[in-house]
């Protein structure tokens, strides 16, 4: 997992949200699988993103043979990691050839080895010795596969957004690699992905480097202040759009714009000890990172799917540092959700439109519709706010809510829904001007605001 960019700040010139609807049905989506902690073994896991979810394809830090055997004949992708430590000895032609022989060739094609990702964030950790190795690492690992006669497992390196040196005026049009590193090392692996059709893996986390009086941008929240790149007039509206086409543009500038980039790790973590950590952020950071992953794309590269692997699948107990290395998961050991981002399949307690966090009522404020509000008004505010992942059984015929059968208090049990789970700010209580925010609870018998 990254650390911040250290000029990721200059950025931060924009904040936004985005609006989205997920799909009903939601494929092609990859999770990190990390296992610090008291998690259930690989066996049972396995099990459950197979026939609970519609996760795909797995991305583990090592070549841990437990898991390899738990996934064999599942269908599921695996993505495994050389340790950073042995790349050095992985530039040793003889040594990749014996790696492959102990860590892959017994494996595969049982288990469905995708990528071989050799080490983790090499350039951000400073080590001359594991940098200097490590193109070298990747081709002998290659050449080993391609000897032993496996041509479906591709090798890569996943990169911190760190190799990226922001432009001052924050437009992603202007995104390049960092002097040092452009031409002497990211030039030559760009060329090895194109020679060997793998893909370029990047690590784009809003979290780490998001200006804290601008969180929105971070998140997809609303409200936003979209800002125009002044070379190419786009609109950017959050900051996840913003670190892709500045990679886009790095890359394209040493002339390797064709190249694939595949997202090895992003996420938002549902705790941490700041307020701008909880399960409902997370849900939507995450809700909307999904919608790219089907293909949204972004201003420079539109429609454009990239593959993607959430950090994390598990909440990790074991990891040190603060409280937020601990709750980057999509689910608890005992594989309940932390949160609904649509990936359980129907019948498991998710899928179909995911629903956000419970709200939160602390404080004493709600949101309601004004009196003067029409109908038509009314209505329009029922659909979008159904439409943005907020639970809206309630005031269906046979709901807590549903009674007395009107469009006013349909309308503000479902604003109240989306201002609770939206930070409770004053514009999440909008509407287009036909919200207000009240200090007494308008909760009436089993309905509950």
């Amino acid at each position: 997992m990254a650390k911040a960019p250290p000029s990721i700040s200059l950025l931060l010139l924009l904040c936004a949200a985005v609006f989205l609807t997920i799909p009903a049905v939601i494929s092609a989506i990859g999770v990190n699988y990390g296992t610090l902690g008291n998690l259930p073994p690989p066996t049972q896991v396995a099990n459950f993103i197979k026939t609970q979810t519609s996760i795909d394809s797995v991305k583990i830090f090592d070549v841990n043979p437990d898991i390899l055997r738990a996934f064999a004949g599942t269908g599921i992708s695996v993505v495994v990691t050389v340790p950073n430590g042995d790349i050095p000895a992985l530039a040793n032609g003889r040594q990749a050839r014996r790696w492959v022989s102990v860590n892959i060739l017994p494996f595969h094609p049982q288990t469905k080895i995708k990528y071989i990702s050799v080490g983790n964030e090499i350039l951000l950790t400073g080590d001359n010795n594991m940098i200097n190795n490590l193109l070298p690492a990747m081709r002998n690992l290659n050449n080993a596969l391609v000897r032993a006669g496996v041509r479906d497992v591709k090798v890569t390196t996943a990169h911190s957004l760190n190799i990226i040196a922001y432009d001052l005026t924050g437009a992603p049009s202007s995104g390049r690699f960092r002097p040092g590193w452009d031409k002497g090392i990211l030039a030559p692996i760009l060329a090895y992905h194109r020679r060997t059709k793998s893909p370029f893996m990047v690590n784009p986390y809003p979290y780490f480097g998001f200006d804290p009086k601008n969180v929105n941008f971070a998140i997809f929240r609303t409200p936003y202040k979209a800002v125009r790149d002044p070379f190419t007039r786009h609109v950017y509206t959050n900051m996840f759009d913003a670190l892709m086409d500045s990679t886009y543009s790095a890359m394209k500038a040493l002339g390797y714009g064709d190249v694939n980039i595949v997202v090895g790790e992003t996420g938002w973590p549902s705790a941490c000890d700041a307020p701008w950590c909880s399960p409902a952020n997370a849900a939507w950071f995450n809700l909307n990172i999904i919608k790219r992953a089907q293909g949204q794309g972004t201003p420079l590269m539109p429609n454009r799917r990239f593959e993607t692997y959430i950090f994390g699948l598990f909440n990790e107990e074991g990891k040190p540092g603060p409280t937020a290395e601990r709750n980057w998961g999509l689910f608890r050991a005992d594989f309940s959700p932390v949160y609904d981002v649509g990936l359980l399949r129907s019948g498991q307690g998710g899928g179909g439109r995911p629903a956000l966090p419970a709200p939160s009522t602390a404080g004493g404020k709600w949101c309601v519709a004004r009196s003067g509000a029409t109908n038509t008004q009314l209505q329009d505010s029922i659909n979008w706010v159904c439409g943005q992942g907020v639970d809206c059984k309630p005031i269906q015929a046979g709901g807590s809510c549903f009674n007395p059968s009107s469009l006013r208090t349909h309308a503000s049990f479902v604003m109240n829904a989306y201002f609770q789970s939206h930070g409770r700010t004053d514009g999440a209580c909008n509407f287009s001007g036909t919200g207000m925010i009240v200090g007494n609870n308008p909760s009436n018998g089993a309905c509950k605001y």
